[in-house]
């Protein structure tokens, strides 16, 4: 009777140390959760995901210097580590450990947003504040881990199947993240099962779009997909619609449209700690796969598929520019905006070859930083119902606390794209990309958007500083260490990345190539 010979894949565990540690620490504040004292949750849960993602940084950037063609390819070929890989990878764990600043600030506050459901619906008012007090939804710590985690993941799978897992790895966190809010919690609910149902819709759309490639290359792995391309010359017809169906997965998660109608909502019921965190991390995530498929995959279609996603990317810009226009509550406006800035990402994508690649890794680290520094500023004004986040409320906010006005006034400008901010640099160089690719239309129209997204900005701060005070005015309250150094870090690499953007920018023209 013959052996059983289990032939299993050649593991470098080098390569993949990020990931495995962030896994292992999700795992961790799980059984932290489980047999920590409730008192002693916060601040262990904390230490650990701050130490958790600072290691797992410094292995990217340890693992950056020793990446080759050789070596690129892991766990049978099915994650690619490459250069790029390593940068996308290296920008969710930086983007995420600014958020867990601001994340662990609102848990550890008293009451905080994140506030377990037990706390506020049933004892007496004494139980009440006291569970407020002990309990503070800890569990945010361990479910970010999660989705930072499959993040990772999701931006150097080479195998659609492994994409699909680190796709939901990622989101089903995500969801229950934003039914975490205290206050409003209907609204959160809300939104949470909103994104779940529309998340399971996209993820559904992926699941058949790499179902139809595997029709049509007999294979999920990246290499397979990009030699079938260019030597079968039948059943284009079938690979372009998985393309497209796989599309509808990534640009769900990018927030463009007509994939966009989860965001408002989401953005606007979420707390706002986890808003700042899906605005940064998630769009770093779907635009970093989105181009390992495009750029690797698929790019033996001679990009056949510009022409579609170009018109998706102007209908985004477009949408988000006038959409934010008409709104009165400022993380709606925050979130048009980002449906907005995708379009703009889709511009340098677009834009092809290396300058458009690198051109897409700088603006998604300038935005993330310049996004969780303004949702962290939406965080301080409050009144006795929590964050007052309606644009009435903001009226004369500027003679009341000028330095928080003139803060969030500063970061306004930079998502206009005012000169001397990242935002300036940012859309410059997707802008200049798009032009050096032949997509000088798209470009036009994201001109045209940013002139009218630079109005809903200006005329927040023109309510800010040259309105009245009224009495209904909230007050600002003082930031605490951990958002103050998450508004701090948030502000100056905005105004450094204005100023003197060159080192940015030569590393991402360094590291803008993925390896098939």
């Amino acid at each position: 009777m013959g052996e059983l010979v289990l032939n299993l894949p050649a593991l470098a565990y080098p390569a993949l140390a990020p990931m495995l540690l962030l896994f292992a620490a999700a795992c961790a504040g799980v059984l932290v959760e489980a047999f920590v004292p409730r008192g002693a949750r916060n601040a262990v849960q904390l230490v650990l995901s701050l130490l958790a993602l600072i290691a797992a940084l410094i292995m990217v950037v340890l693992r950056a210097g020793k990446v080759t063609a050789e070596n690129a390819q892991t766990a049978a070929a099915a994650v690619s580590i490459d250069q790029a890989g390593l940068f996308l990878q290296g920008a969710i764990i930086v983007l995420g450990i600014v958020s867990m600043l601001l994340i662990g600030e609102r848990t550890l506050e008293t009451g905080g947003p994140f506030v377990a459901q037990a706390a506020i619906t049933v004892g007496s008012e004494l139980d009440r504040k006291q569970a407020a007090k002990e309990s503070g939804a800890t569990e945010v710590y361990p479910l970010a881990l999660f989705a930072i985690a499959g993040m990772t993941l999701f931006v150097t799978a080479n195998d659609l199947l492994v994409m699909f897992v680190a796709l939901e790895v990622f989101s089903l966190p995500l969801y229950l993240l934003c039914a975490l809010a205290r206050r409003k919690r209907l609204l959160s609910q809300e939104a949470a099962l909103k994104y779940f149902l529309l998340g399971a819709y996209a993820s559904a759309f992926f699941l058949f779009g790499l179902a139809l490639v595997y029709g049509f290359a007999g294979a999920v792995d990246f290499r397979a997909i990009h030699a079938s391309v260019n030597n079968s010359p039948n059943n284009v017809l079938l690979l372009i619609v998985g393309l497209a169906m796989l599309s509808i997965g990534l640009l769900f998660k990018a927030a463009a449209a007509p994939f966009h109608v989860w965001t408002p909502d989401v953005y606007q019921g979420a707390p706002t700690a986890v808003t700042a965190f899906m605005a940064a991390c998630t769009k770093v995530a779907a635009f970093g796969a989105l181009a390992r498929v495009l750029y690797v995959g698929f790019d033996g279609l001679g990009w056949e598929f510009t022409p579609v996603l170009g018109v998706i990317a102007v209908l985004t810009m477009l949408v988000g520019a006038i959409l934010a226009v008409t709104q009165t509550d400022l993380k709606r406006l925050l979130a048009y905006s980002s449906i907005a800035n995708a379009g703009y990402l889709l511009v340098g994508l677009l834009g092809g070859g290396k300058e458009g690649l690198s051109s897409m890794l700088f603006y998604l680290v300038a935005y993330g930083f310049l996004v969780i520094a303004a949702f962290g500023m939406l965080t301080l004004v409050r009144d006795a119902d929590g964050e007052a986040t309606h644009l009435s409320r903001w009226a004369g906010l500027g003679k009341r606390s000028p330095l928080f006005a003139g803060v969030f006034s500063f970061l306004l400008l930079a998502f206009a794209g005012i000169p001397l901010t990242s935002g300036f640099v940012a859309k410059f160089a997707v802008f200049g990309a798009g032009i050096a690719g032949g997509q000088t239309w798209l470009v036009l129209f994201g001109v045209l958007s940013s002139i009218i997204l630079a109005f809903p900005y200006i005329r927040v701060v023109v309510l800010m500083w040259l309105n009245e005070p009224g009495e209904t005015t909230p007050s600002v309250s003082i930031p605490g260490a951990l958002t103050s150094t998450a508004l701090m870090i948030g502000v100056l690499v905005t105004l450094v990345l204005g100023v003197w953007p060159s080192p940015l920018l030569d590393l991402t023209t360094n590291v803008s190539n993925f390896i098939r």
